[in-house]
This record gives structure tokens, C-alpha cells and sequence, in this order.
């Protein structure tokens, strides 16, 4: 495929309390030197811990632009506002907890921005980080496992927070879990369209649930069941 023209990338990053990491995650991501002109759409979903009052000064309506819900709707409810709000073409998603590290973003544009591909992924390697359980990599594998196999693919990182598409594409699989679920539901509904997902490597640091991890093992169990019920929705695979 020939290179693509993007002219903006928008960063979505959903935030829920996280006042101990805000405003480094932020100051991190605009030191970055972009391949597009960026803007960074912060989504507060209902934080009760001041952590927006943090960035006041860094926000703008060029670079970071600041929107808030209230009452907490959940990480599904908050990435929508912000795929709603966006103003680039090319858009991704930063969680503001330090897991991600902002400068894989460029290698996650590389791929699109050459026409090697519409959909990237950011694909984690579990190396030897302390703050990784058996369960947790075991079931980061499985639902990616689980994912490959329904819908005849092959992936190795459907969780992952760095997921790279055009803006129209976010909008347009029309994203209904309000929790962790966005994200098997959101994989699946690409693969369901016919959509092939490039992976690119990226660093990840996983944080312990002493530092405020969220996410728990009926999470995994919810993601398996919404990407069976999208592909026996979708019917036939394509190819």
C-alpha cells in the first residue's frame, strides 16, 4: 500500500484517580517528538483525588484539551468521550498510570503512516518485572489465544493500552462496554470486519495492585465471553 496522509494524531488519555501519576504520565508523553502534529484529550472520569488540578497549567486548547464526566462511568464510558471529542485523523490511547512508555508511539505510527497498515498494536513482552504474576500473563495470553482462534488471526496482545486506528474507525465499531471490556470488544469487532491488526513490540511496566492496578481476573473472564459473542454474531469468518 502506498504511504497515508495523516495531518493530526490524537492521543486519548482516560484518567480515574491517578494522582500519583498524572501529571509525569502527561509531562513524559509532550516530550516526545511526534511524526504528526499531536493533541492529547484527557477524559477525567469522575476523579475524587484532585488529579486534573495537577495539569491545570499544561492544559490548553492546542496540545491538551480537558474534558470531565462525573460520576465515574468507567474506562470504556471515558475512551469514547475522547474518540468523540478527538480532532485528528489518527488516533491512540495512553493510559496515565507509567505502564506504557509514550516514545513507543512513533513505532506504533510507523506502520500507518507508511500504508503498511490501518490497525497497530502495541504488543507487550513479559520480561522479568516484578510486579508480573503467573495469572496475570497466563490470562493476557489466553484471551489473545482465544481472539486468534475465533476469528482466525493471529495475535499475541489483545489488552493492550497502545491500539493505533484512523479516528472514523474508533467511531465507527460502536464501542458499548463502559469497562475493560473496551478492549476485547473493541478487537474483536475489527477482526469481525475484516480488519488485519499489526503488531509492533513495545516496553511495558506493570504496575501491583499496592500501586493501584485496577483490573481483576473477572475482567479476562468478561473479555472471553464478549469476543465469542461477536464472532457468533459476525457469522462467517472473512478473509
Amino acid at each position: 500500500m502506498p504511504p497515508h496522509t495523516y495531518e493530526r494524531l490524537s492521543i486519548v488519555m482516560p484518567v480515574y484517580n491517578e494522582a500519583a501519576t498524572l501529571r509525569v504520565a502527561l509531562e513524559r508523553l509532550l516530550a516526545v517528538e511526534m511524526p504528526l502534529p499531536t493533541e492529547v484529550v484527557i477524559v477525567d472520569d469522575g476523579s475524587t483525588d484532585g488529579c486534573t488540578d495537577l495539569i491545570a497549567d499544561l492544559v490548553d486548547d492546542e496540545r491538551v484539551r480537558l474534558f470531565r464526566q462525573d460520576p465515574n462511568q468507567g474506562k470504556g464510558a471515558a475512551l469514547v468521550r475522547g474518540f468523540d471529542e478527538a480532532r485528528g485523523d489518527l488516533l491512540t490511547i495512553l493510559d496515565a498510570d507509567l505502564e506504557y512508555d509514550p516514545a513507543d508511539i512513533p513505532t506504533l505510527c510507523d506502520p500507518a503512516l507508511s500504508g503498511e497498515a490501518k490497525v497497530v498494536y502495541g504488543a507487550r513482552s513479559y520480561g522479568g518485572h516484578a510486579a508480573y504474576s503467573f495469572w496475570f500473563v497466563l490470562g493476557n495470553k489466553m484471551v489473545a489465544l482465544w481472539a486468534s482462534m475465533l476469528f482466525d488471526a493471529w495475535l499475541t496482545d489483545v489488552e493492550t493500552c497502545l491500539k493505533l486506528a484512523p479516528t472514523h474507525m474508533w467511531r465507527e465499531v460502536g464501542i458499548t462496554s463502559s469497562g475493560f471490556g473496551i478492549e476485547a470488544e473493541l478487537t474483536g469487532k475489527l477482526l469481525a470486519r475484516g480488519e488485519r491488526i499489526f503488531e509492533v513490540p513495545i516496553s511495558y511496566r506493570a504496575r501491583g495492585r499496592e500501586e493501584g492496578k485496577k483490573i481483576q481476573w473477572t475482567d479476562g473472564v468478561e473479555a472471553l465471553w464478549i469476543l465469542l459473542k461477536i464472532r457468533l454474531r459476525a457469522g462467517k469468518i472473512r478473509h
